[in-house]
């Protein structure tokens, strides 16, 4: 008897010194907003990082919000109601030349492709870009990446974005599958994933191209905090950068059914099949970065795709709006 009366006082005491462990550990931990332009499989590297726990190995207690649009997540990120901001580094460079004194510095990227596809209303065997002249297409918002990498390729191909086809950019961000499948007069649209794959299970739309395979490779989203932030926290900074390298590791490293069993609790209304197949389009394309360094090659390609689309017509320093601690 007096020999299980120390068993279970040993046994309490060991689950009391290891709980007191945790909640002091959870005390340490650094407290991290990031917003996301969007919640899609294509930025699984990040979800990879936040469901094996490499944030919480870096001493990172991570909030995600989602902003659903670059000029929201930018939004949050200048008022304070975001630490990190993760979109398309183009909203940096809009908010630097416009004068922003606490302008927003890219510090990691991510992708190295766009991951959004054309999506048809009807199949089409040997698509072409030039297939869409004359058509009625679901785009993106004005200077936003997805609407200006369309229109790089249409241009590559010879296409005049402004007259030789209709681009609807009406429609919210997050919102277009929906537009396409309850507006029957759209032809084509541009849809991320899991929009893209939902269009196609439920007989609405096919997958006729990737903007991310026709684009080529461009630093299409990228990481970013205020000046003031990074100044103040740079190891914070650093240990969420060896975060997301764990993260993006672990998808060049790793099956596509690997990496959709992990990511899969992010993505509670998509089966694993979907998500399976939705990584493996990602991962055939190289959409993931090897390393999170933004090059200054990758930044100077982007201003040149602004410059094309009209959105800036000077030059931006990468030095200001760029490091790699």
């Amino acid at each position: 008897m007096k020999k299980k009366i120390i068993v279970f006082f040993l046994t309490s005491l060991l689950i009391l010194t290891c709980f007191c462990a945790c909640k002091k550990d959870d005390g340490n931990m650094k407290k991290i907003t990031l917003n996301e332009v969007a919640h899609s499989i294509f930025y699984a590297p990040q979800y990879v990082a936040m469901e094996l726990g490499y944030f919480e190995e870096e001493g990172i207690k991570l909030v995600l919000e989602t902003g659903f649009g670059a000029d929201k997540t930018m939004t949050a990120l200048l008022s304070g109601n975001a630490d990190i901001g993760f979109m398309g580094s183009e909203s940096s460079i809009y908010a630097y030349l416009e004068g922003a004194d606490d302008y927003a510095i890219n510090f990691a990227g991510l992708t190295q492709r766009a991951g959004n596809f054309l999506v048809s209303r009807v199949p089409i065997d040997n698509f072409t870009w030039d297939m869409v002249k004359d058509k009625k297409v679901l785009g993106g918002r004005e200077g936003g990446m997805p609407q200006m990498i369309l229109e790089y390729i249409l241009k590559k191909n010879n296409i005049d974005p402004d007259t030789d086809l209709n681009i609807d950019q009406n429609v919210d961000f997050g919102l277009t599958a929906g537009a396409f499948t309850g507006d029957t007069s759209y032809d084509f649209t541009v849809e991320f994933e899991p929009g893209a794959t939902s269009l196609e299970k439920e007989g609405i739309g096919y997958v006729v191209a990737s903007l991310g395979v026709d684009s080529g490779y461009v630093p299409y989203t990228a990481y970013c905090a205020k000046k003031s932030y990074i100044e103040k926290n740079p190891e914070t900074i650093k240990s969420f950068i060896r975060a997301i390298q764990k993260g993006l590791d672990y998808v060049n490293t790793h099956s596509s059914a690997d990496i959709a069993k992990v990511i899969a609790p992010q993505f509670n209304d998509t089966d694993l099949d979907t998500i399976t197949t939705i990584v493996e389009r990602y991962k055939a394309q190289d959409s993931w970065k090897k390393d999170t360094v933004f090059d200054e090659d990758s930044f100077f390609l982007l201003t040149d795709i602004l410059k094309e689309a009209g959105q800036i017509d000077t030059d931006v320093p990468y030095e200001k709006l760029v490091i790699t601690p």
